[in-house]
């Protein structure tokens, strides 16, 4: 109320959640965009290089990660490793435009959850999404230290895989514990996780649109005789026996999957990315596209199910390599590939409810998450589950 006698009123409005206050001088708004964001959402992914000069430093960081994966004198074996590939991968990101795409769709992703998030979440409002990559910048530890700068009060550490896996999400986590544990701090923002989402209806409901999508372009008369390949990141033997969760949570999409479009084609699930001579979970995805083909099989849709935007996995191993050179190899009739999530405002959506369904549940993480494979042998993992398990929420 001011001298005068006008009292000043504030109504909360949609889109950013505007503020605007009305008095007898006019009238000011402050968006809240420009406003201390109240909720901080991280977006967890491995990330890609964004430039041919990237691609060094993004191996690096990659084979110099223990949770992903472990090597003898790592220190050493890592950085040869790195060395030796970088012109390999170069090669590759310089056919699908120089670079990955992957932040520019999880910056168009994240801008479109947290529009919704003010809409749905007045109270928890203003929300502001971080990008956390565990293997280029923006880095995981940078977001951390920008978060805690703007004052963020609820942080949400949200991983864009929706299949846990300790080699992928878990490892994201972990490096948000070891940000606070090297330096012997207590986080300033009080913090939760969501850590899987495989079976959420507005993800499902996602992939069967693009796999509908894409089944019309096929020609009509072989329709009927598609077969639906949904491709997944593999993983080593030896991290599935451990008790990995990964393979059942892609197996549990999948599922949900084909109940929504009806179980219109035969499908099967198959894994791809395979890097060296060690047992790693199949069958693999080329593998299976050689065996259909000698069977009969020629038309094929590749689904990439644990992925939720391009990267070079998407633009150039099932793209190039499988859909192109290994297509007119195998003698493939018609070969195409759905479309990743990316800029579609249902997937948007999908985020933005599972934000908003984790914040008004007031639960640190999943039970899943408190329960280490029963093989485990990272001690980091069970003191990563323990720091997410003990937060405190108001």
């Amino acid at each position: 109320q001011r001298k005068h006698g006008t009292t000043m009123m504030a109504a909360l409005h949609s889109a950013r959640g505007l503020i605007q206050c009305e008095c007898d001088c006019g009238t000011v708004k402050i968006s809240c965009a420009d406003r201390k964001p109240k909720t901080g959402i991280l977006m967890l992914n491995m990330g890609g290089p964004e430039k041919l000069q990237d691609v060094h430093d993004f191996l690096l960081r990659l084979f110099m990660d223990t949770d992903l994966m472990k090597l003898p004198v790592q220190n050493k074996l890592g950085p040869f490793i790195a060395k030796r590939r970088t012109p390999k991968i170069q090669e590759q990101y310089s056919k699908i435009g120089g670079g990955s795409p992957i932040k520019h769709w999880t910056s168009m992703q994240g801008e479109g959850m947290v529009k919704l998030l003010d809409e749905m979440s007045p109270e928890t409002a203003p929300h502001k999404f971080y990008i956390g990559f565990r293997y280029v910048q923006p880095l995981t530890e940078d977001a951390i230290e920008e978060m805690e700068k703007d004052g963020v009060e609820r942080a949400v550490a949200f991983t864009q895989y929706p299949q846990y896996s300790c080699s992928t999400t878990g490892s994201s986590l972990n490096a948000i514990y070891r940000y606070y544990s090297n330096r012997g701090e207590r986080p300033k923002m009080s913090w939760s996780v969501i850590d899987r989402w495989p079976t959420h209806p507005l993800l499902v409901e996602c992939f069967a649109e693009h796999v509908r999508n894409e089944l019309q372009k096929f020609p009509e008369d072989k329709r009927e005789d598609i077969v639906i390949l949904f491709s997944a990141h593999s993983l080593p033997m030896a991290v599935v026996n451990r008790g990995d969760p990964y393979p059942q949570e892609v197996g549990a999409t999948v599922q949900r999957v084909m109940e929504r479009l009806g179980h219109c084609n035969p499908y099967r699930l198959v894994w791809q990315s395979k890097v060296g001579p060690m047992p790693w979970l199949g069958p693999q995805t080329d593998e299976v596209i050689k065996g259909l083909c000698e069977r009969g099989k020629k038309n094929l849709l590749l689904v990439p199910i644990a992925f939720t935007s391009d990267h070079i996995e998407t633009l150039h191993e099932l793209d190039i390599e499988y859909g192109q050179v290994l297509g007119e190899e195998c003698g493939v009739e018609n070969i195409r590939r759905a479309e990743s999530l990316n800029g579609n405002p249902l997937f948007m959506k999908a985020l933005a409810d599972l934000v908003h369904s984790h914040l008004k549940s007031n639960k640190p993480c999943s039970r899943q998450l408190t329960l280490r494979c029963p093989l485990c042998t990272n001690p980091t993992c069970g003191e990563t589950k323990a720091f997410f398990a003990s937060q405190t929420l108001s």
